[in-house]
């Protein structure tokens, strides 16, 4: 198995841990993908795959129509992608996706976070560099075969396809998302999530010690509501 298949058995425990969170998350995908491209699934391939995700989490279909509702109104303000990073103790790099409709805001609770847990904010282009922006897909596997999906896939940008008890996942690099995205809707394809992760080309290994001061650096970045998601170089 490869880089892919690692870094999603490491993170399937914690993504979307507390499910709060994970609606509070989803909901401001949903306005994002509106603001972009307007209400309509069948005409906004970006809302399609957020709604997905919204099922895959077991988001209650009222609070999504409310959602896009709420996201359709002119009133409603619209959340900004910002990304930080740095490095927390021990040389480990950190890389932190936002959506804030606040930026001076988010910039000064992500820099308290690193300083009170020696860490430091870097600038733009610090760490991005150390981990490959990916697109993932995660299938129903019901009657495909693995091995021949990825083979006809290679040509729209998978890299890497593997099965566990959720399905069928694909990996791609992140500019591919569209077209994978559109030749699994053309052939019927049911995709249950989808997204982007940040894998970190090299990990560092910690001591119990070192990676526990690591954690409470993350676990301050994490619990904050502006922050979407958090991707680092330790291994875990």
């Amino acid at each position: 198995m490869g880089r892919a298949f690692e870094f999603r058995k490491a993170r399937k425990m914690k993504r979307w841990a507390a499910m709060s969170k994970a609606f509070t998350r989803i909901g401001k995908d949903i306005v994002m993908a509106v603001k972009e491209g307007g209400p309509d699934p069948d005409a906004n391939a970006k809302l399609r795959a957020v709604i997905q995700n919204a099922k895959a989490v077991n988001m209650p279909k009222d609070n999504i129509e409310r959602a896009i509702k709420r996201a359709s109104d002119k009133n409603q303000g619209d959340y900004k992608e910002v990304l930080f990073e740095g490095y927390a103790p021990h040389g480990i790099a950190i890389l932190i996706e936002t959506a804030t409709d606040n930026n001076t805001r988010t910039v000064a609770n992500i820099r308290s976070y690193f300083n009170k847990c020696n860490g430091s904010l870097g600038t733009s282009g610090s760490v991005e560099f150390m981990f490959d922006h990916t697109c993932n897909f995660t299938i129903n596997g019901e009657g495909l075969d693995p091995e021949e999906l990825e083979l006809e896939l290679i040509d729209f940008g998978a890299e890497e396809v593997f099965v566990d008890e959720d399905g069928i996942h694909i990996y791609a690099p992140f500019e591919n998302f569209g077209a994978i995205q559109k030749e699994l809707e053309s052939r019927g394809i049911e995709i249950i999530s989808s997204g982007f992760d940040r894998i970190p080309q090299v990990t560092k290994e910690l001591s119990e010690e070192e990676a526990a001061d690591v954690e409470k650096l993350l676990e301050k970045i994490e619990e904050d509501d502006d922050v979407q998601n958090v991707f680092h170089s330790m291994k875990e």
